[in-house]
């Protein structure tokens, strides 16, 4: 019944530069305008920050997230220099972030290289912040010290967390007998029954309410 155990051991006995490459890998490519919309960097980073159980992996992994998520923000930066405007009318950006690139171009107008530090912290804005920064022609030497900064914030916290959860569910897990799990799955199955059948009883009161009433 240890599946939540399994699985992070297993995590843990992976090759650790595979596994940390591997997640360097995602956030750059989230970083990079165009692919922050497929690549699951974020949650990538959780997983991964699961299996941190001492000083020297968080400091590895933080290293190489936060050089990584400057990178894939610096590439960003120059599509936008490049590009220019005419980035907002592409088929990517208008199915899937024109809300988030008006906003990230707002946020960069009115706070300037803070806003490139704080959308880290934004998902969507995050990924286009850096190209909508090159589009605006804030100074590369402004951007990079924000990115780098942001980048090394919000990595910390998230491996932080992704350690912390991790540690959490081996505790929760230790602390269940296989009784107490089934308990547990037996109360899930049993609240999703209930809810269900509350929902049908009410849309079938509605129906026959709507039924009774006469027609205009």
């Amino acid at each position: 019944m240890a599946l939540v155990t399994d699985v992070l051991e297993w995590l843990q006995a992976l090759p650790q530069p595979a596994l940390v490459a591997a997640t360097g890998g995602l956030v750059l490519a989230e970083c990079t305008i165009g692919l922050g919309f497929i690549a699951p960097g974020e949650a990538g980073l959780l997983v991964a920050a699961t299996t941190v159980t001492n000083v020297p992996r968080f400091l590895l992994l933080w290293l190489v997230v936060t050089v990584c998520a400057g990178i894939g923000d610096s590439i960003g930066y120059f599509i936008g220099r490049r590009f220019g405007p005419k980035l907002r009318e592409t088929k990517l950006i208008q199915k899937y972030g024109t809300e988030g690139w008006d906003k990230a171009t707002d946020i960069l107008r009115r706070r300037g290289a803070w806003a490139v530090f704080f959308a880290r912290f934004m998902p969507v804005v995050r990924t286009l912040t850096p190209a909508a920064a090159g589009t605006s022609g804030l100074p590369y030497r402004k951007f990079l010290p924000a990115v780098v900064a942001g980048a090394a914030c919000w990595s910390a916290i998230h491996i932080g967390i992704g350690a912390a959860l991790g540690e959490a569910a081996k505790r929760i897990e230790g602390a269940l007998s296989t009784g107490g799990l089934i308990l547990l799955g037996t109360v899930v199955i049993v609240g999703v029954v209930v809810h269900t059948v509350k929902k049908r009883k009410k849309k079938t009161a509605v129906t026959e309410e709507a039924a009774l009433e006469p027609a205009v």
